[in-house]
């Protein structure tokens, strides 16, 4: 499957192990999200493997594990919208993380069929 602004290997593991077992779900809501908002959505973490530092960190898999979330790297207004648009979707849940340097914040999304409408803030 293709997509009109991503590509597969933007959501692979950040840990430097080269594994990626996103789900095409999961890409499907970014690209819904991105045509939306219109502005470009760096994607700062897509699947994380057993190994990565802030998998390794968690008591029990994440989402991003699973290969069902992402996180995008946007700030301010950018960040409301992105997740305005995520919240209008039925999604398994949104966090958002504005605190600390720019370079650090970010949106997350999820299409985890385990809750659905979580919302929250890091």
């Amino acid at each position: 499957m293709t997509w009109k602004n991503f590509t597969r290997d933007e959501f692979g593991c950040k840990c430097g192990c080269g594994t990626n077992k996103i789900k095409d779900a999961a890409i499907d809501l970014a690209q819904s999200v991105r045509d939306e908002v219109g502005f470009p959505m760096p994607i700062t973490s897509g699947y994380r493997c057993d190994k990565h530092p802030i998998e390794r960190a968690k008591m029990r898999p994440g989402t991003h594990s699973k290969g069902i979330a992402f996180d995008v790297g946007v700030s301010g207004g950018k960040a409301r919208l992105v997740t305005a648009a995520l919240l209008r979707r039925s999604v398994g849940g949104v966090g958002v993380k504005q605190k600390g340097s720019i370079a650090g914040r970010f949106v997350h999304g999820d299409v985890s069929t385990e809750r659905t409408g979580l919302f929250w803030t890091y």
